[in-house]
């Protein structure tokens, strides 16, 4: 898996100048590839070629033997330990994206059932005033019809008490 990194990300990444990996390009240390303008390292191979050479007192047939053939001690290590940190930012990366998908379709669940309750309350809203308006004709009726029964009886009473 070929991973890479912007130029500037990388110069971040090594701890090096832009001037210095600009020159590492020139010369050929690194492997790039270009995008939109932007230049891009392979971040496995240009992270091996940063390494400072380790031929202070030491040859590199000497090193190449006392390794085994492997070439520069810790290279290996080098190279996982870049890898590792950058499949751990991609599957950061990857986390953060799908956490704020959840986050817009929890936010838009959330606003559409808001919206469905303020639809409700204006519904029940609705009822409660034709309701209200109900009664109070239904308490008129019945206002009404206790006065109509009242003026009977009392003519009733009165009719009663002339004929007696």
């Amino acid at each position: 898996m070929k991973t890479y990194l912007e130029i500037e990300e990388f110069c971040k990444l090594v701890h090096l100048g832009r001037d210095v990996v600009d020159d590492m390009i020139e010369r050929g240390a690194l492997n790039t590839k270009s995008e939109n303008g932007q230049i891009y390292i392979e971040a496995n191979e240009g992270s091996l070629s940063v390494l400072p050479n380790l031929n202070n007192n030491v040859s590199n047939s000497n090193l190449t033997e006392a390794s085994g053939g492997a070439g520069l001690p810790g290279e290996s290590f080098v190279e996982k330990t870049i890898g590792t940190i950058l499949n751990l930012h991609e599957k950061v990366l990857g986390a953060k994206d799908e956490t704020l998908d959840a986050l817009r379709n929890e936010n838009k669940f959330l606003k559409e059932a808001l919206y469905s309750m303020q639809d409700l309350y204006d519904e029940d809203r609705k009822t409660v005033d034709t309701l209200t308006e109900q009664l109070k004709h239904a308490q008129e009726e019945a206002e009404f019809m206790k006065r109509k029964y009242k003026l009977m009886w009392n003519k009733a009473v009165e009719n009663y008490t002339k004929e007696n």
